[in-house]
């Protein structure tokens, strides 16, 4: 069985920037220890793999360690392929997940995808090793599905050293910190030790939860956030309402084509 692979940075114009992605169109759904060792092999923060379902896509993410729930630059990488290689000639794309619904449009700006917002809650009783892990005596603590600390600073986000062992220890999925930026809104660094993603170079999911805190913050629905990891990556969000009245974040970014190959696993 021969299955092809598409590698995709992500919330980049330039390939080496953003967070790199592997998509694999599929025929069907093989078992799914196939497909955590591919994730395994292909060793980055995620590999998407899809399926046509009539006019929509089932969509599902594996890290390294295991499937996840949500990914935002997987899914721009997935609709990259989709709409530059395989001629999706359709204004939106529709993809079924864990997380529900997700609708990917193509914009002036780069991919545009409508995720569900989370917007933290504050931490009362702040884990010990939270603190500990990221070599800090004190901060704002909140939290979603990650543990959100909020810094005073840019710089301070910049220049933080996390012991990745300690974090890995805490509930939840990771850990984001966050602070004003000096020429964006926001900006932030992520991590996901428990995932065998120490730092994720630009992570979408994570602005699910960021949109919403730091608009709440800034009294402003529209917002630019820099993710300073090495890579970095620049995600342009909006908080908006659906016709439920729940909240959502559009999320937009650019991508960049890395390589196209094909996963060969014989007969």
């Amino acid at each position: 069985m021969d299955i092809k692979l598409y590698q995709v940075d992500a919330f980049t114009d330039h390939v080496f920037g953003g967070n790199p992605a592997a998509v694999c169109p599929l025929g069907g759904w093989p078992e799914d220890s196939l497909l955590q060792k591919i994730a395994e092999e292909n060793n980055l923060s995620e590999t998407a793999f899809f399926v046509s379902e009539g006019a929509e896509f089932r969509l599902r993410w594996f890290t390294p360690k295991a499937e996840v729930d949500l990914c935002g630059h997987a899914t721009l990488a997935t609709a990259h392929v989709l709409f530059k290689h395989l001629n999706y000639n359709k204004p939106e794309i529709v993809f079924r997940t864990r997380s529900g619904e997700l609708r990917v449009q193509q914009s002036e700006h780069g991919l545009s995808m409508n995720f569900p917002a989370s917007m933290p809650e504050p931490v009362v009783n702040v884990p010990p090793a939270l603190l500990n892990g990221l070599g800090i005596t004190a901060a704002n603590v909140v939290a979603a599905y990650d543990y959100i600390v909020e810094l005073e600073s840019e710089a301070l986000v910049a220049k933080l050293k996390p012991d990745f062992a300690a974090l890995a220890q805490l509930d939840g999925r990771g850990v984001i910190i966050t602070a004003p930026g000096d020429t964006h809104d926001f900006v932030s660094r992520c991590f996901f030790p428990k995932l065998n993603v120490n730092e994720d170079p630009v992570t979408g999911s994570a602005h699910c939860e960021l949109a919403p805190f730091w608009a709440n913050k800034l009294k402003k629905k529209v917002l630019v956030g820099a993710q300073l990891s090495e890579r970095g990556g620049i995600v342009h969000c909006e908080v908006v309402t659906d016709e439920q009245n729940s909240s959502r974040v559009v999320l937009t970014g650019q991508a960049a084509d890395y390589l196209q190959g094909m996963i060969s696993l014989g007969k």
